[in-house]
């Protein structure tokens, strides 16, 4: 059954290797800012940096979280990242099934 969650997140960002994304996924997992992080490797992103066009391949990190935890993730990320100027897009999540819901709201709560 579907419902929708008002608090639920997607937070991308894309790190420079698998490893880097892994260490950061992990982590960010383990102080329950997010409950799960899925990587996709490889992409390839085509940017602006210091007046110059670049292309890199990239890992992307898709981050699931809550509204509650966006501005302790996004120091915590900064303090993590490989990168000087991380991306940190929020995507509101507008439905999911109420299982997957429940076990993310259930995966960010510190454990007693």
């Amino acid at each position: 059954m579907l419902e929708s969650n008002p608090q639920a997140r997607i937070v991308l960002t894309t790190e420079s290797t698998l490893d880097e994304a892994n260490k950061l996924g992990r982590t960010l997992v383990e102080e329950r800012l997010v409950a799960c992080a899925t990587l996709l490797p490889v992409v390839q992103s085509i940017y602006y940096w210091k007046d110059h066009i670049h292309s890199a391949p990239e890992t992307m990190v898709m981050l699931k979280t809550s509204a509650e935890k966006l501005e302790a993730l996004e120091a915590r990320m900064r303090e993590l990242h490989s990168y000087r100027v991380p991306e940190f897009l929020v995507i509101p999540v507008e439905m999911g099934t109420k299982l997957y819901l429940d076990w993310l709201a259930g995966s960010l709560a510190q454990p007693r």
